[in-house]
Parts: structure tokens; sequence; C-alpha cells
């Protein structure tokens, strides 16, 4: 039996790489595109350990328009993508805003303009609650005001999705966008997870490298927020529930369930944890020691979003599997196992 091909963009990266096994347990063959510029090869060793099957790869410069249309050539089968890839750091966007919209923007549009000259008609967009900016009510639902992005990276998602919706409106093109809040933890098996160089930009790498003795603690950015204890609010989700949701709105898309060419859904756990909140809930699951200190406010954070996903648990039949004790264990556990490699 022939599986359907996927293209996976940034397929090594994070959640990607946790994708391309939930691709492979639902049927599906992930072509794997990844310019490897925070990612790593090795990532196709674990994914072949995992699934039993070396995946597809090609390393595919996705500003390189030639490169990404000999790629769209070598696989005439495709019938779907998933677009994950693009810069993140909220920080360096700030500090180098047009690296994030040449890279982020440009591959955008080639992919969907690829798709269109090969026909490959559904597309899977990996956004992000950064488009809420700072929400008016809480939890917050998909038909939020968009807000102005805090950070060029969020301002990179925001029109990201407004290029799919018009690509969609003007063409033969479906498309879902998820907004996912803050994936965390990493594969049960600790093969794969969440990689972090440097100084970690996401807080729970950051807590699981100062539980490690890598750092003496952890900095809480920001202490005055008007929260329940100053910290930053944020809604975390495991990493392989985001992986499924991705599936499913892929599927849903090539069932022909969708009821407009272009849907958006939230993905989260529901719940609002703070900064401090979530080191005090990785103690408890962990038994471990994390000292921190209140530092200042870093540029482009919001003060408070979490998630109401009861859309996507209507139309995707989706729902978060793992609790938060669960999240930050396969973290640590993540942790450990990349300290023995």
């Amino acid at each position: 039996m022939v599986k359907p091909q996927i293209l996976v963009t940034g397929g090594l990266g994070y959640i990607g790489s946790h994708s391309v096994v939930e691709l492979h347990n639902a049927g599906y063959e992930p072509i794997i595109i990844d310019n490897l510029y925070n990612s790593t090869e090795a990532v196709l060793d674990a994914l072949e350990e995992i699934t039993g099957v070396r995946p597809v790869f090609r390393k595919v410069e996705m500003c390189d328009k030639d490169a990404l249309r000999a790629l769209f050539a070598e696989f005439p089968d495709l019938v779907g993508s998933i677009h994950f890839a693009a810069f993140l750091q909220v920080k360096e966007s700030v500090e180098q805003p047009l690296k994030y919209y040449h890279n982020n923007l440009l591959s955008t549009t080639n992919l969907l303009e690829l798709s269109l000259e090969f026909g490959v008609k559904n597309v899977v967009f990996s956004s992000s609650c950064t488009v809420y900016g700072n929400p008016e009510s809480l939890p917050v639902k998909e038909n939020e005001p968009i807000k102005p992005a805090q950070s060029p990276y969020g301002n990179t998602k925001k029109i990201g999705e407004e290029i799919l919706q018009d690509a969609c409106a003007a063409h033969d093109l479906q498309a879902i966008s998820l907004r996912y809040f803050n994936p965390i933890g990493a594969h049960p098996s600790s093969l794969i997870g969440e990689v972090q160089h440097d100084v970690p930009h996401h807080l729970v790498p950051y807590i699981t490298q100062t539980a490690a003795g890598k750092r003496p603690f952890v900095s809480v950015l920001g202490g005055d927020y008007d929260t329940r204890d100053g910290s930053c609010i944020r809604d975390y989700i495991h990493v392989m529930d985001i992986a499924r949701a991705h599936v499913n709105a892929l599927s849903r898309l090539l069932h022909k369930e969708n009821e407009s060419s272009y849907e958006v859904y939230n993905l989260g756990s529901g719940n609002g944890s703070s900064v401090i909140e979530m080191i005090k809930a990785f103690i408890d699951a962990t038994g471990l020691d994390v000292p921190y200190r209140i530092s200042d406010r870093r540029p482009g954070d919001v003060e408070a979003v979490y998630a109401d996903i009861s859309l996507a648990q209507e139309k995707l039949g989706w729902t978060p599997q793992f609790d938060l004790k669960e999240m930050l264990k396969s973290a640590w556990d993540w942790e450990v196992k990349q300290a023995k490699n």
C-alpha cells in the first residue's frame, strides 16, 4: 500500500521531528526538508530508532525557490505539507527584524507558490499564540481580535496567516493554521526533544539545565506583572499533543472535512501557569532543586495568555493527553538523556 506523502518543512526541528513520528504512526510518509540552521541530521538516527524507518530527508533552503522547486519535482506525489520552518526567537527577532521578515515570509510565499504550481493543495501552518498580543479576555478564543504583534517574530506569524488566508481565497488551496501556545516536553523515548544552544530562550529548557547544574539559577524575566505572583502566565502543552493535532488537521483537509478553505485552531492545555508556578511544579515533579531570581522584563513578552481549546476539541477531535507533571518529567528525562550522550 502506497502511503500518502507529506512534505514537512523544518522537520528535524523540535515540533517538526515529533510530528514526523506521529505522521508515520498515522500511516503517512513524511518527506522532510530542513536547512539545518537550528537542527542536526543526527535527529534522523533518532527518528529511525523510534519508528523503525529512516525518513526521507533533503537539505533544502526554502528561501531558494529553485532548490525548493527541485524538491517538489522530485516528489510529484505529495498530497500536502506541514510548514514548521521558521526562525523563532522573540529576543533575536527584536534585535534582527529583517532577518526574521526575510526568512519567515519568503519561505512561506515560496512554499505556497510552488504548492500551487505542483497541485499540492493542503497546507497546515505552524502559527503561534503571539498573534493575539496582549489579549482583551482570557482564555483566548480564535475570534479574539488580532492585536499588533509584540515582536517581529510574532508579526511574521500574523502576516503568515494573512498570506495563507488570502491565498486560500484566491486559489484552489486549503489550509489550517494552528496557533499553539508553549510546547514543552519530549518524546517518551527521550530520543528527541527540545535542543537549546547557548542560553535557552524557552523556560523549560532553562529550568532543566538549572536542575542539571549547567546554570546557577533561572532568571524569571519580570516579577512586576499584574498576575498571581508577578511573573508572566503562559499555557504549556506537551509536544506530542501538538504533534497529534497537526496530523488531525492534515487529515481534516485530506478528507475534506473542513468547513472553509482556511481555518484556525488554538492548541494549548486550556490552563495558564506562571513562570514561578512552573518552577515549583518542576520541583514537585522531580524532587530537584531549582533556584531562581527575578530579573528585568524581556522586550516583546506579553503579560498573560492561555487558550480556549474547545474549537479544536470539537472540530479536530483533539484533546491534550499529558498533564503538567508528565510534561515536565519528560523534559527532565530528555535533559538526563542528553547529558549521557
